[in-house]
């Protein structure tokens, strides 16, 4: 899991700078109502998502100060994703996921962030269906 990882939808992807020694919190199986989907029926109904993040920290600060106005505050993270999830219909899942990436590196100054995000109960033989993606801060 330590070492280079890649983004992006181009052919040759580029690198992002993730180093064995990056502090992330992380949050699993956050359940929010989301409108979500392609399908006519998916349009007139929220669907419940589940998402999960990895999220690194900006700096070191915490560590020292023991302050959450030094780190990266997981409730109002998810607070501010389930508002998000009621502006606006999402038709794939990878657009709600880098949407949410996008927030996160910009609002809350995060470098790096996974973001990984499922339909529960979307195919009859799947509990879940998703995507998981990747992205960092532009240098």
């Amino acid at each position: 899991m330590f070492g280079t990882y890649y983004a992006g939808s181009g052919a040759r992807p580029s690198p992002i700078a993730y180093s064995p020694d990056m502090d992330i919190i992380f949050l699993r199986e956050i359940r929010l109502d989301a409108r979500i989907g392609i399908y006519k029926r998916e349009k007139t109904i929220t669907q419940t998502v589940e998402l999960d993040l990895d999220i690194a920290l900006p700096d070191e600060r915490v560590f020292k100060s023991g302050k959450v106005a030094d780190t990266i505050d997981y409730a109002v993270v998810v607070e501010r994703i389930r508002a998000v999830l009621v502006e606006q219909h999402y038709g794939l899942v990878e657009n709600l996921a880098e949407h949410v990436a996008q927030i996160i590196i910009g609002d809350f100054h995060a470098p790096w962030v996974r973001v990984s995000i499922a339909k529960i109960g979307a195919l009859r033989n799947a509990r879940r269906v998703g995507v998981v993606i990747e992205r960092s801060k532009k240098k």
